[in-house]
């Protein structure tokens, strides 16, 4: 009462401002906590202005890119956040330039991973089906010829172990395979994720679980001498399926164990898995794997992973196995590197292709004509193989009392050289190796023999 009415209207002005001063700050700090602005503050929060991250080149922008490894803190401790896309910012130096030095050995040129992590239940099966018997014994011996086949360490860089094979001893040097292989010039790793869980509603798609106990069983392993961990996370293509709630949920679980590895001194080998199931094109697949690789890195860029220390496994794009149209091994290559150049950071040193149900022949084929059309790309593009490898190993077994393992060493050897002529890409196709043949023209070609 009393106010005269310029007064009401400036008071009313004043209260106007006021209000969307405060709702600018709330909304502005919402985004801040999600990593989308950053927030410059003093004594009084509302005296002062409120920078948003300018996407054309802000001076807030600039800053970050000279200064990509610290943390963005306001002078109010309240107000304090850590900007994703920090690239290990909570890691020392020296934690950095050791998960920097255990990424670029693995991804040494013309080397690669021999993948020997099945569980005891998956090898066993193999062994059972050519009448091997499953025990711990035969399933040591059996891995210690991987380990020790002469020349073997001039084609591998790594080697990913089941955690039964991390505590198993060489009976040639009675080390531990961890020792025994790092005395070789080999990398040990593990695989720590636990069994693949079944998403209700997804018709079949599925997440790895492991999380929550992660950090306690990589100390373990480490401690066992593990320098490196590999997850595995298992797509498909179908109708309506990689779902994006099955591509966001495996995509930020491969980024958190990839932090949580980290954080533990390991470096993350990240492994999307599309399997070759189905009849999808090759034009379907490079699609899928683009969005599948592109949701990957936007969700190890947003928990913080440095990129610089983990390496990629991925499946090879490639045409469902019942696809009818038939695909050159020259058109594969090119769609493997299409999907790299499109979403693959620059910063990860190394892929390493798993086999996915590929012979080793086909693998072979296509692994090094992608290297021959990548072009200026700046990845180490190599081989992370198990049944490409093995399987004609465990052949070997059939109709014999002992596992032979003399023999099985011998061609263990001839198939690695492949492996490392494709890493290097020099390997030449034997007919239609690498090319994807429907499986009616497979038939046909059969029956014309």
């Amino acid at each position: 009462a009393g106010f005269k009415e310029e007064d009401e209207m400036a008071l009313l002005r004043r209260r106007s401002r006021s209000h969307h001063v405060a709702t600018a700050v709330v909304a502005t700090l919402a985004l801040a906590g999600a990593g989308l602005v950053a927030v410059r503050s003093t004594s009084h929060p509302l005296s002062q202005s409120i920078t948003t991250v300018n996407t054309r080149g802000s001076t807030f922008a600039g800053r970050l890119a000279r200064t990509p490894q610290r943390f963005l803190r306001s002078k109010n401790p309240g107000l304090a956040t850590k900007a994703s896309c920090d690239g290990g910012a909570h890691l020392s130096a020296e934690a950095k330039s050791e998960l920097k030095r255990v990424a670029d050995y693995i991804a040494t040129p013309g080397k690669g991973i021999t993948a020997c992590d099945e569980g005891p239940g998956t090898i066993g099966s193999r062994f059972e089906a050519v009448g091997v018997e499953n025990t711990e014994e035969n399933r040591r011996k059996y891995r210690q010829m991987l380990f020790e086949t002469p020349d073997a360490t001039e084609y591998l860089s790594a080697a990913i172990l089941d955690p039964e094979t991390l505590y198993q001893k060489s009976d040639t040097s009675g080390k531990l395979f961890p020792e025994a292989l790092k005395d070789m010039g080999v990398l040990p790793g593990v695989k720590p994720h636990l069994k693949v869980y079944t998403l209700p509603g997804t018709n079949g798609e599925t997440v790895m679980q492991g999380l929550d106990s992660l950090a306690v069983r990589l100390r373990e392993y480490k401690q066992a001498g593990a320098v490196f961990a590999k997850w595995r996370s298992p797509l498909v293509i179908g109708e309506g399926q990689p779902s994006d709630l099955a591509i966001q949920a495996n995509m930020n679980d491969l980024a958190r164990y990839a932090l949580i590895c980290q954080d533990e001194g390991l470096v993350p080998i990240v492994e999307p898995d599309v399997s070759l199931k189905g009849e999808h094109d090759l034009e379907t697949a490079i699609i899928a794997n683009i969005k599948i690789q592109s949701a990957l890195y936007k969700a190890m860029l947003d928990h913080g992973v440095y990129m610089e220390g983990s390496i990629l496994k991925v499946n090879m794009v490639n045409p469902g196995k019942s696809c009818p149209t038939p695909y050159s091994v020259e058109q594969i290559a090119d769609a493997n590197v299409h999907v790299l150049q499109q979403c693959m950071p620059v910063a990860i040193p190394g892929v390493n292709y798993l086999s996915g149900g590929q012979n080793l022949g086909d693998a072979a084929s296509r692994l090094s004509a992608i290297n021959k059309v990548k072009g200026k790309c700046p990845w180490n593009l190599s081989f992370s193989w198990s049944a490409a490898l093995q399987m004609p190993l465990f052949e070997l077994c059939r109709g014999k009392s002992e596992i032979p393992l003399a023999e099985m060493s011998e061609l263990y050897a001839k198939e690695l050289k492949i492996a490392a002529n494709a890493a290097n890409g020099i390997h030449q196709p034997d007919g239609t190796d690498g090319a994807h043949v429907p499986p009616g023209a497979k038939l046909e070609a059969v029956a014309a023999v």
